[in-house]
Parts: structure tokens; sequence; C-alpha cells
């Protein structure tokens, strides 16, 4: 397995399958939090090609921009992108936010918390209190706030030969059995994930997310960052990966669009007419997920 121990500062043009793969293949120090700054990345850009968001309104700030055309063409330019992150005044305290979007007089309207494990799986019951008491304490003070949390897992599989970073798998570092099961505190964390988030209101309880995904991603080389097909997450759960960014974009909309007409100029999601090509796609725009274009019929817009 190649090492992963690159150090960029600056946010960069990212693929889901990117993030991914980095993630999943990262050999150096996770307290660096090296091995999830590309999740961060392909957050922030997803949030401007597929959601519509204003690229100057993001933090980490992408490197694209929008040239004024009419229709509005999205572009690359990498000298435009940061990786600093927001902090957000919390009821409790102030919080550095992974990824955030805010308004010009407004503030933060939708943030995500990206959060992953390599293994010691049996510490997820302290990441469970971890990101109860972020919600709460991001909500308390902006409870308009749409709150999204993604999780990574690496998916170390029973039968792995290989070694992890601190040397052989043990037991706990286990993610999958070699029927496909997830390890016991993956499944508990998967459980906790489901009834602490799906939050729709504004009045509604401040300790639950607007919407959660749990990925389990392939660590063997020869396909790293793959989504591991199992039966688990099920094909049912509430947190898979489209279902995520589809909950944040509507919950938005709800509260800071259709709620507030009067502050469209401002709130409403833009559309594109064209948008940089995935890197290494060789042309092709492979994105994983779907553009916020002009061209594509609304109802197809989003699956």
């Amino acid at each position: 397995m190649a090492a992963r121990t690159d150090k960029p500062t600056r946010c960069q043009w990212t693929t889901e399958g990117e993030a991914f793969r980095h993630f999943a293949t990262y050999e150096g120090r996770t307290q660096s939090q090296r091995h999830i700054k590309p999740l961060h990345w392909y957050v922030a850009c997803r949030l401007v090609v597929e959601g519509g968001f204003r690229p100057s309104e993001i933090q980490p700030r992408p490197p694209l921009e929008i040239r004024r055309t009419n229709p509005r063409k999205l572009t690359l330019v990498t000298e435009s992108a940061d990786g600093s992150e927001a902090t957000i005044l919390g009821g409790l305290k102030t919080k550095s936010v992974d990824v955030v979007v805010s308004k010009p007089g407004i503030g933060p309207v939708l943030a995500v918390s990206c959060k992953g494990i390599t293994g010691a799986f049996r510490n997820l019951t302290n990441r469970m209190e971890e990101m109860i008491g972020e919600c709460t304490n991001l909500h308390i003070t902006y409870p308009a706030l749409v709150l999204g949390y993604f999780f990574l897992v690496r998916g170390n599989p029973e039968t792995a030969p290989g070694a992890n970073l601190t040397g052989e798998l043990g037991p706990n570092d286990i993610a999958m059995s070699a029927s496909g099961g997830p390890n016991p505190a993956i499944a508990r964390y998967h459980a906790a994930l489901s009834k602490i988030s799906g939050r729709r209101g504004i009045r509604d309880e401040v300790s639950a997310y607007e919407a959660a995904t749990l990925v389990v991603v392939d660590p063997d080389e020869d396909n790293a960052g793959a989504i591991i097909p199992t039966e688990f997450p099920a094909s049912e759960s509430e947190l898979g990966v489209e279902e995520f960014f589809q909950t944040l974009y509507q919950r938005y909309d709800e509260r800071f669009v259709h709620a507030a007409p009067e502050l469209n100029p401002i709130t409403r999601r833009l559309i594109w007419s064209s948008v940089p090509d995935a890197p290494g796609s060789d042309g092709g725009r492979e994105l994983g997920y779907r553009a916020r274009l002009d061209h594509v019929p609304p109802a197809s817009k989003f699956k």
C-alpha cells in the first residue's frame, strides 16, 4: 500500500472517489487530520457544483470561481482557494467546523462536520458523546442552522493479512467480518446516528442533526476507496451519501429560501451553465454526482 503523507494546505478540486481513496490508504498519523482533509474539500466542492452555493460563501473556500456571464459558468481557479475553517459561536463555546456555508447578513446557514475512524472501533462510544455535544452547542445559538454529520469508516476486513497504523490488525481493528457483517461497535454507532439525525424544524430537538451519513470504504489497494458493497448499512438506511446531501439542500431551501422570499437574492441556490471536469477524468466530467446545470431537466436534477 502506497503511503499517503502529502500535506497540501489549501482546498483542492476533489471528487468523492479521491477523498475516499485518500482516507482508505493514508498511513500517516491521524492526529494531523491529513487523512480527513480531502473529505472536507470534496464536501466544499460538492456544495458548490451540486448544491448551487457560491464558492466565496464556503469555508474552506473551494478553488472555483463564478464567471459573471448569463448563464453562470463555474471555472477552476486554484489561486482562489484557501484552507481555513470557520469558527462558529456556539451556545456553550466557539467551535471550528469543517465545512460551513455562511450568507452575508444572515450568518452560518449550513455546516458539515466530517469525521473518520481507521481502527480501534471500541472508541466509537466517545464519538457518540462528542457528536451530540457539538450539535447541541451549535443549534443553541443557531437553531436554523442546517447541520450534517459525515462519518467515514475504513472497512478493515477480517481476512486482511496486512497492517494498520500500529501494526497487525487486532480484533478491535476489524470493521467487517468474513461474512460481511459490521463490527458490533460500528453497528451501534450506525443505530445512534439514525436516532440523532433527521431534524426537520427549527423548534425541534437541538441535539439532533438535520442529516447524517456513515460510509464504509475499502482499504484494499486494488479497490481503495470504493464503498464496500455489503448489506451494511442496509440499502433502505437513511444514512446514505445521496440522501445526506439531498436532505441538507431540502432543509436549507425550506428555512432560508421558501420561508423568506424577500431574501431570495441572497439565499437562492444558483444554477450553472457549465462546471469543471472532475480531476483525472480526461474531460469526462466524472463527478460521482449530478451537477446543478441549467440544461438538466428539473425532475432529474437530483436523485
